[in-house]
């Protein structure tokens, strides 16, 4: 129900489409707590993505994604659970606020923009795909080049001396051996920065203005002196760059924004309401409106190409504290299929997001204090204490959720973490009653609480 991110450690994660949605749900257990609707609405949508991939295309053309409207307080998990099944799903993914946009005559960004910059991403997700790839080939290529500086290759009919002199040199340079040695390479010339601000539907326009007159300048080349690690460094990325086909990379992207793309539209209802009102509430309709045909199915110009929207996945969330769903113009409520209610999260929920998700809130403050050399150990009636405080406060101030837990977790640890370095005990335990003395004050102050809780 709270943001954590994975371990380095290499997950046995099925391919794709052998997920069933029962497995899917596996997966997203493994970083958010609870919630077990939400789950399953997400992991029928992803599912049924990959069942319209196997259908002839003359039906997978009609067959719209089911979009989701997540109701819940804040800090319950709809953000992290959107996230983590774009991750799964290894698709574009985008988290918009719906309360930045404006309606087109308004200072503000245009709904298009959601499409542009999700665009940007895939491509950029794809351009890393493709870097894994040629890694290999490119450093093999740039060892050449850089080996061609340090020492020129030999003549037509020279003797083997000069090959295994070279051999030498490469297990030097493969050893690091030669990294402080100064070379001169050949690097290209990036000319002056060009800035230019844009607002509203002109944004791209910067951006294309700024790729017509870069090639002016970046195609002279200057001498550098560089140090051997750095020039292969720079050699490696030249050669990367050269194996690349960016064409065939913005293809792709596209597609894949076309097919498999994930928007999340935050705080959807603060945009919930009906025309009538003054001051900022007179564009809510207005924004809605210019919502809708993006979720209905569109196409948008960008600058990689065109982007039909029909089959990107939408997932709407918001409080809803003052308004309701129903608030929303009827067109826009009816995109939203699914609707999912997320809930409040109670002591239990608190404890478990403390000690289950893969690198949760308790292991990342042991992780970080063991890099003092200090051994941290967090009992478990301390992390039923410290849920007891977090759902205290929530209770008695404003409600955030799990995000509850990182304040407190801070104001709890923060004498250790600044003495730290300096404690001649380097064992800390932290139990029930360490947290009774750190924190019962401040609880029980209410105004006080507000401030730092």
């Amino acid at each position: 129900m709270v943001i954590y991110l994975p371990g380095n450690g290499v997950d046995e994660t099925p391919a794709l489409d052998e997920l069933t949605p029962r497995e899917i749900v596996r997966e997203l257990d493994k970083y958010v707590v609870g919630q077990p609707e939400a789950k399953r609405a997400v992991a029928i949508a992803l599912r049924n993505r990959i069942r319209r991939q196997k259908l002839p295309p003359e039906m997978a053309e009609d067959v719209m994604p089911k979009n989701i409207l997540m109701i819940g307080p804040t800090g319950v998990g709809k953000t992290e659970l959107a996230r983590r099944l774009a991750k799964l799903a290894n698709s574009p993914f985008m988290k918009v606020e719906a309360s930045k946009f404006t309606e087109v005559g308004y200072v503000g960004r245009d709904v298009e923009s959601m499409i542009r910059d999700l665009v940007d991403l895939a491509i950029d997700m794809v351009r890393d795909e493709r870097l894994e790839e040629v890694e290999d080939k490119a450093e093999s290529l740039a060892t050449e080049k850089l080996l061609d500086l340090l020492m020129p290759p030999a003549p037509e009919g020279a003797d083997g001396n000069q090959e295994k002199s070279r051999e030498k040199l490469r297990e030097r340079l493969k050893d690091g051996r030669l990294d402080e040695r100064m070379v001169e390479i050949d690097v290209k010339d990036r000319g002056p920065q060009i800035e230019i601000s844009t607002n509203g539907n002109f944004e791209d326009m910067g951006m294309n203005l700024r790729e017509m007159l870069s090639p002016l300048f970046g195609n002279r080349t200057r001498k550098r002196n560089m140090r051997v690690a750095d020039a292969l460094e720079y050699l490696i990325q030249e050669e990367e760059q050269k194996l690349i086909d960016m064409d065939q990379v913005t293809r792709e992207a596209l597609e894949r924004v076309e097919t498999s793309g994930i928007i999340f539209l935050d705080e959807i209802d603060k945009i919930a309401g009906r025309e009538g009102g003054h001051g900022p509430d007179v564009s809510r309709e207005g924004v809605q409106r210019d919502i809708l045909p993006i979720v209905e199915g569109t196409t948008v110009n960008t600058r990689h190409g065109f982007v039909r929207t029909d089959h990107i996945l939408f997932i709407a969330a918001g409080a809803f504290h003052v308004s309701k769903p129903s608030d929303m113009i009827p067109e826009l409520q009816g995109r939203f299929p699914i609707r999912v209610e997320l809930k409040s999260l109670t002591v239990d929920d608190f404890v478990r997001i403390l000690k289950e998700p893969k690198n949760a809130l308790s292991k990342q403050y042991i992780a970080l204090m063991e890099t003092e050399g200090i051994k941290l150990t967090i009992t478990e009636d301390a992390l039923q204490a410290i849920a007891g405080f977090a759902a205290q406060v929530n209770e008695s101030s404003e409600n955030i959720g799990a995000r509850r837990l990182h304040t407190i977790m801070e104001k709890l640890l923060e004498e250790i973490s600044f003495e730290g370095p300096d404690l001649k005990k380097k064992a800390v335990r932290v139990d029930a009653a360490y947290v009774r003395k750190q924190l019962a004050e401040i609880v029980k102050d209410q105004d006080l609480s507000r401030y730092i809780l």
